[in-house]
C-alpha cells in the first residue's frame, strides 16, 4: 500500500477482519436481519442457507442486565432471575441463532462483558488454521471493540449491517486511514491511576482531533503500563474519536497471554510468527522512530488523578479543581439549540426518540451549565426514606457503579478499590443508604481475586454489592432509584450526580434523573460514594468523619502504588481465568432450560413485543433500483453540536410516560417489563413514517457515541432520506450510508445559521439519476422552496458505497450478490 506516499490521496482499500463480535443489545437486531434475509432469498427463488456467517463470529449477551437489586448479598442472583424474567424471548432468538447460523458461539449471560472476555479469553492475537498462520482481526457491533487494540489485535466497532455483511463475506470498503503517532514515555507517579491516563490521553487525542484515524502507541513508556493499562486506553477510543488506538505485541503482551491460561505452544507461535514480520516491539532492542500523520506525547509523569464530567468523557476535571468546577457548573448558562421540528411528524419522532425528553420540543445539545441562581445552589432538600431522615442538595451523589468493561478489566484499580473500601471501614467510614451502589465485574476473575484477597467482604460492606456481570450502569441498565429519592429529586429539580466507573456520561445515559454524571476509578467511585457529593475538594476538605468523631481524608484511606501491587501479585492468578473461561460456555440452568426450534428459517410471531420480522426486505427485485431523488423534502429535525446515538436511539430504561411506553402498553405489555429501548430494538413498529420525504439539519460531531444500526433503521422508517451535517462521527455516517441514506456535510464554513436556514422549509436535492454519474466527494447543489440554494459535499467516501447506495443499502447488495452467485 506504500502509506507513507498513499495515505494523504484518499486511496480505498477492501478490509477483511478475522473474525466478528457482537453483544446482545446489537447482535439481536443482527439474527432478525440474517432471519429475514432467508426469508427473502426464499422469495427470490435462492437457497436460504446461503446466509451464514462465513468468519467466527462470537456473541456475548452482557447487555441485558439491570441493577435493580442492589445493596444485598443476593442480589446477582436476582437480577439474573429478573435478566431471564424480561429477556427470555430474545434469549429465545438468540439461542436458535447458535444453531440455526453456522460458525456462531453464543455466550450465555451471567459470562462477563463482550470486551472484556475478548480480551481475556476470545483474542487469539494471531490466527493458526490448519497450519495457515495470519494476524488475528476484528470489527464488533460495539464502539468499545477497540479495547483488543491493547493486545496488539487490530479491531473496531462497527454497526450492526456493516457486521453483517462482514460475516457473509462482504470486504469492508475505507480509506487507507491518517495514523496518529501517540509517544509515552516516564512512569505513573504513586497513587495514579490508569483511569486517570485514559482520561487525559482522551481529553489530549479529542482536542486533537482523530476522527476516522488510527493512532499507535509507542516509547518506552510502554514498558512501563501493564496490559490491562493498556486495554484501559485503546477501550476508549470512541470517547476520543479515533478509528482505532492500536498498541503493539510486546514481552508484556505475551506474559499477559500466559497470566489469562492461553498455553505456552500458542504463545510461542504468536511470538515467532509477530518477530518474522517484524511486528513484535523488544523494548531491550533499538526502536525505529516511525512516520506517522501527526504526532503527541504524554510524559506519564505528568498524569494526575482526575475524572471527567458532568456531561462529555473528554472533558477532564483534575481532582483538585472538581469542587471549584461544579460550582462553575452551577453558575453557567444551560442554553439548548431548539430544534425546528416538522409540526406533523413531531409524535412520531418523540415516539423513536429517547424517553427522558418528554415536553412538546426536544431539546438537545447542552453547555456543561446548570443556570442554578446563587440563593438555591445550598438548598438542602430532606425527605423520608423507609423511616429514616435522609437529605440532597445540588451535587448530591445518587448512584455509585463499579461497572463497565474499560475498568473491571484491570486488577490494579479493583484491587486499589478494595483496598480503599478495607481501610474506610476500618476508620468507621460508611456510605449513605439512599445512594444506589452496585459492583458489576465483567468477568468472574474478578469476583475470585476480590475474594482470595479478602476485599469483596468490605465492598461489600459498603453496600457495593455484586449485582451482575454485564454493562449494567454504563450502558443505562442502573435500574429505578428508590422512589423516595425519585421524588424528592423530581419535585424539588435537584441536580444530582452519578460517579462511575465506565466510559460514557451523556445526559440521560445513565439515570433520566442523574443530570450529572462523571467517570472515574473505582477506588474514586468509592471515594466519592463515601463523601456523598461531587461538591467537594478532596485535598483540603475530609470525606467523613470516622471513629471518635475524626475527620478522614482521601489520603488516609488511598493505598501506595506499591502495597496495591504486591496484593495484585499475590492474588491475580492464573488458574482463575482458566477455571472461569473452561466452563464460559456451558451456560446456567435458565439459560439451558431454554426450549427453542430448530429449523433454519425463522417462524415469526405476530403478537411478539421484541421480535417482529423487519420490513427492510419485503418487496426486495433482484435489481437494484438505482439512486432516488429527494424532492421538496421536509425537515423533520435540526439539530446543533454533538447530537449523540443515546438522543437518535437510546439504549436506556423506557420511562413510563414516553411514547414508547404508551406504544407498549397499547399491546399489553406491563410496566414491569418494559425493559430497555437497547432490549427492544428487534421490533421495528415503534418507528412509523406517513410517506413523506424528510432530511435532518445538524451541527458537528453528528452521531457521537455507541455503535447502533438502529439510529439508522430508525431515520430510515422515518422517512428521512438525507442527512445534512457540519460533520459526522464515523460509525454513525457509515450507518447511514448502510441503509441507503445519503450523508451531506455542509461546506467549510457554512452552517444552518449563516445560510439562514430555519428548518421550515422544504429541500429539494439534485441527486444525478445514476451512480455511475455519482461520485465520493462531489458537490450536490440543494434547494429550498424559499428560493435559497447551497451546495454541500457528498459524504460518499468509497465508490463501493456508492454501489450500496444503488442498491438500497449494503444489506440488499449483499443478498442480491449472494442471489448471482453460484
Amino acid at each position: 500500500m506504500d502509506w507513507e506516499k498513499t495515505s494523504d490521496e484518499q486511496v480505498e482499500i477492501p478490509f477483511k477482519p478475522a473474525r466478528v463480535i457482537l453483544q446482545d443489545f446489537t447482535g439481536v437486531p443482527v439474527l432478525v436481519d440474517f432471519a429475514s434475509m432467508r426469508d427473502a432469498m426464499s422469495r427470490l427463488g435462492d437457497d436460504p442457507d446461503k446466509i451464514n456467517p462465513m468468519v467466527p463470529a462470537d456473541l456475548v449477551i452482557d447487555h441485558s442486565v439491570t441493577a435493580d437489586v442492589v445493596r444485598m448479598e443476593s442480589a446477582v442472583q436476582a437480577n439474573m432471575e429478573l435478566e431471564f424474567e424480561r429477556n427470555k424471548e430474545r434469549f429465545a432468538c438468540l439461542k436458535w441463532g447458535s444453531s440455526a447460523f453456522h460458525n456462531m458461539l453464543i455466550i450465555p449471560p451471567g459470562s462477563g462483558i463482550v470486551h472484556q472476555v475478548n480480551l481475556e479469553y476470545l483474542g487469539r492475537v494471531v490466527f493458526n488454521t490448519n497450519g495457515v498462520v495470519y494476524p488475528d482481526s476484528v470489527v464488533g457491533t460495539d464502539s468499545h471493540t477497540t479495547m483488543i487494540n491493547g493486545l496488539g489485535i487490530l479491531g473496531w466497532g462497527v454497526v450492526g449491517i456493516d457486521a453483517e455483511a462482514a460475516m457473509l463475506g462482504q470486504p469492508m470498503s475505507m480509506v487507507l486511514p491518517g495514523v496518529v503517532g501517540f509517544k509515552l514515555y516516564g512512569t505513573l507517579r504513586n497513587g495514579v491511576t490508569a483511569t486517570d491516563l485514559v482520561l487525559t490521553v482522551t481529553q489530549m487525542l479529542r482536542k486533537h482531533g482523530v476522527v476516522g484515524k488510527f493512532v499507535e502507541f509507542y516509547g518506552r513508556g510502554l514498558a512501563e503500563l501493564a496490559l490491562a493499562d493498556r486495554a484501559t486506553i485503546a477501550n476508549m477510543v470512541p470517547e476520543y474519536g479515533a478509528t482505532a488506538g492500536f498498541f503493539p505485541v510486546d514481552h508484556i503482551s505475551l506474559e499477559y497471554l500466559k497470566m489469562t491460561g492461553r498455553n505456552d505452544e500458542t504463545v510461542s507461535i504468536i511470538e515467532a510468527y509477530l518477530r518474522a514480520n517484524k511486528m513484535f516491539v523488544d523494548h531491550d532492542e533499538p526502536q525505529i522512530e516511525h512516520t506517522y500523520s501527526s504526532y503527541l506525547e504524554l510524559d506519564l509523569r505528568n498524569v494526575e488523578p482526575c475524572v471527567s464530567g458532568p456531561k462529555r468523557p473528554h472533558d477532564r476535571v483534575p481532582l483538585k479543581d472538581m469542587k471549584t468546577d461544579w460550582h462553575a457548573c452551577l453558575d453557567n448558562k444551560c442554553w439548548f439549540q431548539e430544534p425546528k421540528t416538522y409540526t406533523s411528524m413531531k409524535n412520531q419522532f418523540q415516539a423513536w426518540t429517547t424517553g427522558w425528553y418528554q415536553s412538546q420540543h426536544i431539546s438537545l445539545i447542552l453547555t456543561s451549565g446548570y443556570a442554578i441562581p446563587k440563593n438555591l445552589q445550598d438548598k438542602v432538600v430532606k425527605f423520608d426514606f423507609h423511616g429514616q431522615t435522609a437529605e440532597i442538595k445540588h451535587g448530591s451523589i445518587v448512584i455509585g457503579a463499579i461497572t463497565s468493561c474499560t475498568n473491571t478489566s484491570n486488577p490494579t484499580v479493583m484491587i486499589t478499590s478494595g483496598l480503599v473500601a478495607k481501610k474506610a471501614c476500618e476508620l468507621g467510614l460508611e456510605v449513605k443508604p439512599w445512594i444506589k451502589t452496585s459492583l458489576a465485574p465483567g468477568s468472574g476473575v474478578v469476583t475470585k481475586y476480590l475474594i482470595m484477597s479478602g476485599l469483596l467482604k468490605y465492598l461489600s460492606d459498603l453496600g457495593f454489592n455484586l449485582v451482575g456481570y454485564g454493562c449494567t450502569t454504563c450502558i443505562g441498565n442502573s435500574g429505578d432509584l428508590d422512589a423516595s429519592v425519585a421524588d424528592a429529586i423530581t419535585e424539588n429539580d435537584v441536580i444530582v450526580a452519578s460517579v462511575l466507573s465506565g466510559n460514557r456520561n451523556f445526559e440521560g445515559r445513565i439515570h433520566p434523573l442523574a443530570r450529572a454524571n462523571y467517570l472515574a476509578s473505582p477506588p474514586l467511585v468509592v471515594a466519592y460514594a463515601l463523601a456523598g457529593t461531587v461538591d467537594i475538594n478532596f485535598e483540603e476538605e475530609p470525606i467523613a468523619t470516622g471513629k471518635s468523631n475524626r475527620p478522614i481524608f482521601l489520603k488516609d484511606i488511598w493505598p501506595s502504588s506499591d502495597k496495591v501491587a504486591e496484593v495484585v501479585q499475590s492474588n491475580v492468578l492464573v488458574n482463575m481465568f482458566k477455571s472461569t473461561y473452561e466452563a464460559i460456555t456451558n451456560g446456567n440452568p435458565m439459560w439451558n432450560k431454554l426450549k427453542v426450534p430448530t429449523a433454519g428459517v425463522y417462524s415469526w410471531d405476530p403478537k411478539s413485543s421484541y421480535i417482529r420480522e423487519p420490513p427492510f426486505f419485503k418487496g426486495m427485485s433482484r435489481t437494484p433500483p438505482g439512486p432516488h431523488s429527494i424532492k421538496d423534502a421536509y425537515c423533520l429535525m435540526s439539530f446543533g453540536d454533538s447530537v449523540t446515538t443515546d438522543h437518535i436511539s437510546p439504549a436506556g430504561s423506557i420511562h413510563k410516560d414516553s411514547p414508547a411506553a404508551k406504544y407498549l402498553v397499547e399491546h399489553g405489555v406491563n410496566p414491569k417489563d418494559f425493559n430497555s429501548y437497547g432490549s427492544r430494538r428487534g421490533n421495528y413498529e415503534r418507528y412509523k413514517a406517513n410517506g413523506q420525504d424528510t432530511i435532518v439539519l445538524a451541527g458537528a460531531e453528528y452521531g457521537t457515541g455507541s455503535s447502533r444500526d438502529w439510529d439508522a433503521k430508525g431515520t430510515k422508517l422515518l422517512g428521512v432520506k438525507a442527512v445534512i451535517a457540519k460533520s459526522f462521527e464515523r460509525i454513525h455516517r457509515s450507518n447511514l450510508v448502510g441503509m441507503g441514506i445519503v450523508p451531506l456535510c455542509f461546506k467549510s464554513g457554512e452552517d444552518m445559521e449563516s445560510l439562514g436556514l430555519t428548518g421550515h422549509e422544504q429541500y429539494t436535492i439534485h441527486l444525478p439519476t445514476s451512480v455511475h454519474e455519482m461520485r465520493p466527494g462531489q458537490d450536490i447543489v440543494v434547494a429550498t422552496n424559499t428560493g435559497k440554494s447551497f451546495t454541500c459535499i457528498l459524504h460518499f467516501d468509497t465508490e463501493v458505497e456508492l454501489a450500496y447506495f444503488d442498491h438500497g443499502g449494503i444489506l440488499h447488495y449483499v443478498v442480491r450478490k449472494l442471489i448471482s452467485s453460484e
